[in-house]
């Protein structure tokens, strides 16, 4: 996943006198097109502007750029650093009255698909308690027999952003564990 860095144009002109990067590479990079960095380079645009390091801004390593400049074909990786990260609710968003008896049912999917998610991971991503986690788990939940296993970002109690998250550090964990 690659975004456009902050200041794309004194990026570019970083790229350009520092790198050995084509124009193709480093207008993939910065969100600029192709013409747009050759006018850079032939100081036709933005003349006078002073480039900005994204190595030192976090976005690129040094190999990373390397890496690419032996390869013309290779596309530029933003640094895992630099990829926003999501944050964290503050504020828990109201669910109506309807919505609170589907959230067993997402309990239930993330239970039936993901067996080892954590009871606290489910918690947060379903904003429900650990006791109905809890007893969804051992089949002692109230509503059992009515509970039909459904997605939760269908249901709107989480994003697939957040979803993915959660899955991704489950297999990254299993992995560490092995």
């Amino acid at each position: 996943m690659t975004t456009a860095p902050i200041m794309p144009k004194g990026t570019a002109v970083w790229l350009i006198d520092n790198t050995a990067l084509t124009f193709e590479q480093i207008a993939q990079f910065c969100g600029l097109h192709v013409l747009e960095v050759q006018a850079l380079a032939d100081d036709q645009s933005a003349v006078g502007m002073i480039g900005v390091d994204p190595i030192k801004l976090g976005q690129l390593t040094a190999e990373e750029i390397e890496r690419c400049s032996k390869n013309p074909n290779a596309r530029l990786l933003l640094t895992s650093s630099a990829i926003p990260q999501l944050r964290k609710k503050n504020k828990k968003k109201y669910v109506p009255l309807v919505k609170r008896q589907e959230r067993p049912d997402a309990v239930a999917w993330l239970l039936k698909y993901y067996p080892d998610m954590p009871d606290s991971v489910i918690c947060s991503l379903l904003s429900t308690t650990k006791s109905t986690v809890a007893s969804i788990r051992e089949r002692t939940h109230a509503r059992m027999s009515e509970l039909r296993p459904r997605d939760p970002v269908l249901l709107g109690f989480c994003s697939q952003v957040e979803l993915d998250a959660a899955i991704a550090s489950l297999k990254k964990d299993q992995k560490e564990k092995e």
